[in-house]
């Protein structure tokens, strides 16, 4: 891994913008269309051999895939393991949502913007031993992304993966005995998937937005309690890096990047110390959603670790406007001064792809990133 030894380093929480008919064949993939796979694959390929590209010319050091070969940065792990079914269940049995709390007060927000469910829906449930079945797929992203970042001029690359915890959330137990055997059965399953990405010698990015959004999930309970429902799904999480060295994992965790109040968010400073205690050397967190962009004041408080490096969400994913340089810049100062200059990246507060308007705002927000690092370079070392 790479610390901001010489300068700010940027990069980014994952997901990008996919062409228009990548779209459509990712979703009528989800569909369960018939689709040409040769095709597929050539597009996929291509898709990735652009964004590589893109993300170089806008100013990003260390890249990834963005995801091309995903339909979502979850749902993907449907399609790499087995031991679940998808079946109806009663509306007042589904899944809980990542605004549970928000909704108590908010009611007339999330109705007029949230899809009516109707009486009945989907859900998915593991009913048998889950087994890691996503071989092929995995050796496809890894080869596409190998071949993409030939002769291009990068810092470091990286690919995502999904948490144990983050699984959890789409798929309910049917069949282990107890939550902790569940979750040692997810871990265990994607372990194959995070050693792969780092045997590859790329970056493995655990994507785990359900250590903060899990409390909005779980509506009912106290801090403490959920401190405990956490602490299991980060233990679980340990579990699947176990072997794999913590400078080659980032560890990226949200508020859920739901577009929504966010008033009941859980405060950073009561899980920090459960995110410092993922085995990862870096860690990606939100630092521009105006509910979690004060929270820099909790690194006055909590010591940053020896060796581990914080990469900041200093544009965020909840609006549209492109940030100035200069305020990306401050935010990247304040940290530094704090945490140490070399410890601190630019990122962004999620990935950006699905969940800004337009590619164009995806790219005119890194471009702004990539100048706020090099102001904020300039102040903190002194020269441009």
């Amino acid at each position: 891994m790479k610390y901001s030894s010489e300068r700010i380093l940027t990069t980014h929480a994952g997901a990008l913008p996919q062409p228009a008919d990548l779209k459509d064949l990712h979703n009528a993939q989800v569909a369960g269309k018939a689709l040409d796979a040769n095709a597929f694959a050539k597009r996929v390929s291509t898709a990735v051999s652009d964004i590589v590209k893109k993300q170089i010319a806008c100013g990003l050091d260390i890249i990834n895939d963005g995801e091309q070969g995903k339909s979502n940065f979850s749902r993907y792990a449907r399609d790499r393991l087995s031991g679940f079914i998808e079946r109806e269940v009663k509306a007042s049995d589904h899944a809980s949502t990542i605004f549970a709390r928000d909704l108590t007060e908010f009611s007339d927000y999330f109705e007029a913007r949230t899809y009516h469910r109707g009486d009945n829906v989907k859900r998915v449930f593991c009913n048998a031993p889950l087994k890691y079945v996503g071989h092929e797929s995995l050796k496809a992203e890894l080869a596409d992304f190998k071949a993409a970042l030939q002769g291009q001029k990068y810092e470091e690359a990286f690919l995502p993966a999904i948490a144990p915890g983050t699984i959890e959330h789409w798929m309910k137990n049917d069949y282990y005995a107890s939550d902790e055997q569940y979750l040692t059965a997810i871990a265990d399953a994607m372990h194959e998937e995070y050693k792969a990405i780092v045997d590859a010698g790329f970056l493995l990015q655990i994507d785990d937005p359900d250590l903060p959004d899990g409390w909005q999930f779980m509506s009912k309970m106290t801090v403490p309690e959920y401190r405990k429902y956490a602490e299991l799904r980060v233990d679980a999480l340990n579990h699947g890096l176990r072997d794999i060295p913590p400078d080659r994992v980032r560890f990226h965790t949200c508020w859920g990047s739901y577009h929504g109040p966010h008033k009941y968010d859980i405060p950073l400073r009561d899980i920090i110390d459960l995110i410092l205690k993922v085995k990862a050397n870096t860690v990606s967190i939100e630092a521009a959603n105006p509910r979690h962009e004060h929270e820099w004041r909790v690194w006055e408080e909590v010591k940053l670790p020896a060796g581990k490096v914080l990469v900041l969400g200093v544009v965020g994913h909840a609006t549209d406007i492109v940030e100035h340089p200069q305020a990306i810049a401050d935010r990247l100062v304040r940290y530094a001064k704090i945490v140490g200059r070399e410890n601190v990246m630019a990122g962004t507060d999620c990935g950006l792809g699905p969940r800004v308007g337009s590619a164009q705002i995806c790219w005119a927000k890194f471009e702004a990133m990539a100048e706020g690092a090099r102001l904020a370079t300039k102040e903190l070392w002194g020269r441009r």
